[in-house]
């Protein structure tokens, strides 16, 4: 007998980053579950504004809401705004980030180190400690951290950025073990390389062009947005239930 299909209706999803590539993808996925959807972005409304419509469109609630997640003010008063106008949220997925620029830590300018950290770390310890006082008040709630094999590859002129995906990770295994007698779900999703406008500029960078890696890549593709909001939708479903303070990798196999 083929399983259910994921139905968060009745739930409220605040999405950080939400407005492009991985973000807009969880975002979408969640709505065509079920889910109304809080959208967030830093600079783009216009696209911001694109997936509120196309949320709206599968008959959701949805609003889009500026916000920068490495500064706490910001935090602050957006989600004070957002709980007014969805009045709770059950799952919370901190998407949002920014890539580092390749140099070595002796070359990296320490505001560079600043600045993504913050975005990444920061920001999803801002966001949960936020959102998960009324999360607790709920059935059940779910945090997911969108992290990267960045995390554990630790490769050579990614200092800020390998910093920043571990010290996320360690935010998110923290309060998985704090939240679990409340009934709150913590996990991870750690993509690898991804076709996203940040995939296509580190391959770039590389001297390589993302689309023409297919045939090399696992299961004849790279990665897309869609694999990664595949993941994140069964982590807030009734299917994962029994599932909490765990990291997926979502790299076909190792790519």
């Amino acid at each position: 007998m083929p399983a259910a299909a994921p139905n968060l209706s009745g739930r409220n999803a605040f999405v950080t980053g939400g407005s492009r590539g991985i973000g807009r993808a969880i975002a979408l996925a969640l709505a065509a579950a079920g889910a109304n959807v809080a959208v967030n972005y830093t600079r783009h409304p216009d696209e911001a504004n694109a997936v509120v419509a196309e949320v709206q469109k599968l008959g959701r609630k949805a609003a889009a809401y500026q916000g920068d997640v490495s500064d706490y003010a910001s935090c602050e008063a957006m989600v004070a705004k957002a709980l007014g106008e969805f009045g709770n949220f059950s799952i919370l997925v901190n998407n949002a980030g920014i890539a580092s620029r390749g140099n070595s830590v002796v070359d990296t300018d320490p505001e560079e180190m600043r600045r993504v950290v913050s975005t990444h770390a920061f920001g999803s310890f801002y966001m949960s400690q936020l959102l998960v006082p009324q999360m607790r008040q709920q059935p059940r709630g779910d945090i997911v951290m969108i992290s990267s094999g960045a995390a554990t590859g630790l490769a050579a002129r990614g200092g800020p950025y390998n910093m920043a995906k571990t010290a996320m990770e360690a935010v998110a295994f923290t309060l998985a073990k704090e939240e679990r007698a409340n009934g709150i779900h913590v996990n991870v999703v750690a993509p690898g390389l991804v076709e996203t406008d940040m995939g296509e500029r580190l391959m770039k960078a590389r001297g390589a062009d993302i689309k023409a890696m297919a045939a090399n890549s696992p299961f004849g593709r790279v990665c897309q947005p869609e694999d990664i909001a595949d993941a994140v939708l069964f982590l807030c479903s009734d299917a994962a239930g029994y599932i909490t303070n765990q990291r997926i990798p979502v790299n076909g196999g190792g790519f």
